[in-house]
């Protein structure tokens, strides 16, 4: 994952400094697509499936997804 923060930090740089072509800003919505993609599914792992909550019973309830 550093790599691909390295690649999307570099990209933006160039961005700033002179501009990116159609080629590399197209490379860097998908870098950047990527990126969001591998941290929303680290943070599901770590922290959402490992959730419980305390019903009115004082009972551990693991949190459940909505259909």
């Amino acid at each position: 994952m550093d790599e691909l923060v390295k690649k999307i930090n570099l990209l933006a740089r160039k961005a700033k400094e002179e501009g990116l072509t159609d080629e590399e800003k197209a490379e860097q919505q998908a870098l950047r697509a990527e990126y969001i993609k591998k941290f929303r599914d680290s943070f599901k792992k770590n922290y959402l499936d490992n959730m419980y909550f305390v019903d009115e019973n004082g009972n551990e309830v693991k949190l459940k997804k909505k259909k």
